[in-house]
């Protein structure tokens, strides 16, 4: 976009006219907190109410708010109609110029208000914080990354009336109470799990999911897509993985039931342009009969298993002694980490009971150092970390007892372990014994259940800085649309959401119960199927 040659604002101006000096606002008599999951770190209700109009602009002046900045208006751009241009021109400007006045503001043809996303941000907001301000003429968001700005931007959409979320034209106002925020996560790694294995779901489907994910500030989407029941990721050097093992699901439907390199890419694309760091899952040494009934030399016997559609584990076994085991493992790993732009490779490791504890062994022994080979980090289910003293690998630890000593050993040595309880946060479980979706296995897990724990305090010889983050698995086993996979998610998700980054100094299920409760109509707007729990005190 062009330079206006008219006296442009600048960060110090902008500052000002966020602390109320140049532009006066209408006081709210007794302002009220907005109710936000997660919670901030530090808000402030202010005086003053911002008001979203045909006029208003988004300001950067960074470049690292472009991705956020494009997402906030495209997510506003249906709901209220307005065209929420993009004004990069404060991009790179000197943050000491003279004082703006009221009359440059109208020079530079910005008219109306303004959402400024900024850099400066306290330095206590860390890598993936934010400031944000809410005055009667600008939104001023400060972050020192695209994390930050991506989360603030998550907040500003809670901040917004319900309907802004909403794929139609609405009717205004479009109005957001005055306040500061100050914030940061409790844990860098908020995560959410999607299993396409048991049951596939499109990309549309999956990118549906991700949007959600955004919404509460989710900066990991764990991707499971290989198991026994399907393989779900072309892999080119092994095009049969796909062919035979790609063409069916738990039940026995059968297609085409993968994604094309491409068309992962485009997921992984999609997560980003949302904040969020694809970890993709191919898990082994078990939980390979689709791999397995798809090429008979990954069999020690050389016969192809036949497909499988039931929901058993713990039967399927790579052949450990075979070195086209290994090749498969670097074909795999080489390929998807070549399209795979994040840091991490989930290697799975889980319920490998028909794998010899010294086969387990030696199969890590040549697995890990593959992953490495190729630039990623090892991320997988918590077995696998009595194998290796590598603290930089990521353990996941999915049990449901409070002790674990190959996790505790592990997290003492340096390791940092991520948190994902069956009997807290695997989002599959039935929340009672009358939900007809999800298992049962570790339990019953009501909404408070979920809430009831904390993750810096729950595993014997964890401490809350051997804690990585939370991540919370959906397992599809008996869910086959979008509809089942909101239903178990929602309210479950924004729980984990809320545990992973807000302070655990606010912990507690009476205060955090009625703003779960307010996300009620945002999702009736968005058309999220949730569990009505009895728990939560739903509003209209």
């Amino acid at each position: 976009m062009a330079r206006r040659s008219a006296a442009i604002p600048t960060l110090a101006a902008l500052l000002i006219a966020a602390s109320g000096a140049l532009v006066p606002g209408t006081a709210d008599a007794t302002p009220s907190p907005p109710q936000l999951i997660p919670h901030p770190a530090q808000l402030t209700p202010r005086a003053g109410t911002f008001t979203l109009t045909p006029s208003t602009k988004i300001i950067l002046t960074t470049r690292n708010a472009t991705a956020p900045a494009e997402l906030l208006a495209e997510t506003l751009r249906p709901s209220t109609g307005f065209r929420l241009p993009i004004a990069d021109w404060f991009i790179g400007r000197d943050v000491n110029e003279a004082e703006l006045d009221a009359s440059d503001i109208n020079a530079t043809g910005l008219g109306g208000t303004a959402v400024v996303l900024t850099g400066g941000a306290d330095p206590k907001t860390g890598p993936e914080g934010y400031q944000l301000d809410v005055t009667p003429k600008f939104v001023l968001i400060r972050a020192n990354s695209a994390a930050g700005h991506f989360n603030a931007v998550a907040t500003l959409r809670q901040l917004l009336p319900a309907k802004a979320e909403a794929k139609t034209r609405q009717r205004g106002p479009w109005q957001i109470k005055g306040a500061s925020i100050l914030d940061h996560p409790r844990y860098h790694h908020r995560g959410a799990m999607l299993d396409v294995s048991r049951h596939f779901f499109t990309p549309a489907q999956v990118k549906r999911y991700i949007d959600q994910l955004a919404t509460f500030k989710i900066n990991y989407f764990h991707l499971h897509l290989s198991d026994d029941q399907g393989w779900r990721l072309e892999i080119k050097s092994w095009p049969e993985l796909t062919k035979i093992g790609g063409s069916t699901e738990v039940g026995g439907r059968t297609g085409q039931l993968f994604y094309t390199q491409q068309q992962y890419k485009d997921l992984v694309a999609h997560a980003q342009s949302r904040g969020i760091t694809v970890i993709p899952e191919f898990d082994m040494p078990g939980h390979t009969n689709a791999a397995q009934a798809s090429y008979a030399e990954l069999n020690c016997d050389g016969q192809k298993r036949p497909l499988y559609t039931g929901i058993e584990v713990g039967f399927s076994s790579l052949c450990i002694n075979s070195e086209v085991t290994y090749k498969f493992v670097e074909d795999v790993v080489r390929e998807v980490a070549a399209i795979t732009p994040g840091p991490y490779f989930h290697i799975g490791g889980d319920e490998a009971h028909s794998t010899p504890d010294a086969d387990y062994q030696t199969f890590m022994d040549r697995a890990l150092p593959i992953v490495k080979k190729y630039g990623k980090t090892t991320v997988g289910w918590h077995e696998f970390i009595k194998t290796t003293t590598d603290t930089a690998v990521v353990p996941q630890f999915w049990g449901t007892k409070t002790t674990n000593a190959d996790v505790a050993a592990a997290a003492q040595r340096g390791n940092k372990v991520l948190m994902s309880p069956a009997n807290k946060i695997y989002l599959d479980m039935k929340y009672h014994k009358d939900i007809k979706l999800g298992l049962s296995w570790a339990g019953y897990v009501e909404v408070k259940d979920a809430y009831s724990w904390n993750p810096g305090a729950y595993l014997d010889g964890v401490s809350e800085a051997g804690v990585r983050g939370v991540e919370a698995p959906l397992w599809t086993e008996t869910l086959q649309t979008s509809a089942d996979i909101e239903y178990m998610a929602f309210p479950r998700l924004p729980v984990v959401a809320e545990l992973g980054w807000a302070p655990a100094s606010i912990h507690s299920w009476d205060r955090f119960a009625p703003r779960l409760a307010a996300q009620a109509p945002r999702w009736k707007v968005m058309g999220i199927n949730y569990y009505p729990s009895t728990q939560v005190p739903w509003q209209d």
